[in-house]
């Protein structure tokens, strides 16, 4: 950005969800839609979430207002995961700075795996993305604090600030992937060789798997994106998580990457920034308007969970939430 643009109000355009009465009819339709979908299977490689009920689904739908819309087992905890980035992203944008963070960790696709080592020596050691695994650990090595335990404190006291209530960590979840992310491990010495990494590689791995394992709802999910959909100020609870500037760096580099290589398609199709997670979780937004949250535990082939992109694509059809669509002008008269 042009030093001088900010300099400037920026005018912001944008619209208003359906009646209470509306979008709570249409996130049942949807989740009822969604729940016939059956394809999918749970993530096997992490054993804490193998044993996952794969019938488990939920439905939610914040609005800017602070309604909030639920359906099926839109109430049932589950760990994050992956849809943690967006929001520490968000929280060390604040801290940070726009351009800080994005000459770091980057803000292009790589059009690879979520967790692939090759992206990362095809672009001269940049982890491209905050989305994916390497970005993701730059970026939360770079949450201000006073030492692991302060660093933790402030990831967990941001997101729960996201949530509007304060988020717990699973223990078994985390021990589970702390036992196992030995990819993780590598491509933080791989980003620490490139000098893309300078905090101390298992630290940073132990911190990010943590964030990881907060327990969170499709509700919690909803909220967390609306806050992000009303330029940074929790709906819910009225209090500022983070500034209208960083919401909208956060949602463009979630509509570059945020569902990984199918991104591209995601947003074709359904026109939102989203964030998936391994778990099961989707976080969808619509700035000014809402977030989609949900949960269901049956993935496909990229890691995004099947029951959640058809319940979201069913509501950014029937809310116009499509950030791309338009109607022909009628002038007055």
């Amino acid at each position: 950005m042009d030093p001088q643009d900010a300099e400037v109000e920026q005018a912001v355009s944008t619209g208003s969800l359906p009646g209470r009465e509306r979008v709570g009819a249409l996130v049942l339709d949807a989740y009822e839609r969604a729940k016939a979908a059956t394809g999918g299977t749970v993530a096997g490689y992490i054993p804490a979430l193998a044993g996952a009920d794969p019938e488990l689904f939920g439905v939610s739908v914040a609005g800017v207002d602070g309604r909030v819309h639920a359906a099926g087992d839109a109430a049932v905890p589950f760990t994050i995961q992956s849809v943690s980035k967006a929001f520490v992203y968000a929280l060390v944008c604040e801290a940070l700075g726009h351009r800080a963070v994005a000459e770091r960790v980057g803000v292009d696709n790589t059009g690879l795996a979520f967790d692939s080592v090759i992206a990362i020596e095809l672009n001269g050691g940049s982890p491209m993305n905050p989305m994916v695994n390497a970005g993701a650990i730059a970026t939360t090595a770079l949450v201000p604090g006073s030492g692991p335990a302060g660093r933790w404190e402030a990831i967990r006291a941001g997101l729960s600030a996201f949530a509007g209530r304060p988020l717990a960590l699973d223990e078994e979840v985390y021990d589970s992937e702390a036992a196992t992310n030995r990819r993780n491990q590598a491509i933080a010495r791989l980003l620490q060789s490139h000098g893309r990494l300078d905090a101390d590689p298992p630290a940073a791995v132990d911190l990010y798997t943590r964030q990881c394992a907060l327990l969170v709802s499709a509700r919690d999910l909803a909220v967390m994106g609306a806050t992000l959909a009303d330029g940074g100020t929790n709906p819910v609870t009225g209090r500022r998580v983070v500034s209208p500037e960083v919401c909208r760096d956060t949602l463009a580099v979630l509509a570059a990457n945020g569902m990984y290589q199918r991104s591209g398609e995601w947003l074709f199709e359904i026109g939102l920034p989203a964030k998936s997670g391994v778990s099961g979780g989707i976080v969808a937004v619509a700035p000014g308007k809402g977030a989609i949250g949900t949960f269901a535990p049956r993935l496909d082939a990229a890691g995004n969970s099947v029951r959640g992109r058809h319940a979201v694509a069913h509501l950014s059809r029937t809310l116009g939430l499509n950030l791309f669509a338009s109607r022909v002008h009628a002038a007055a008269g």
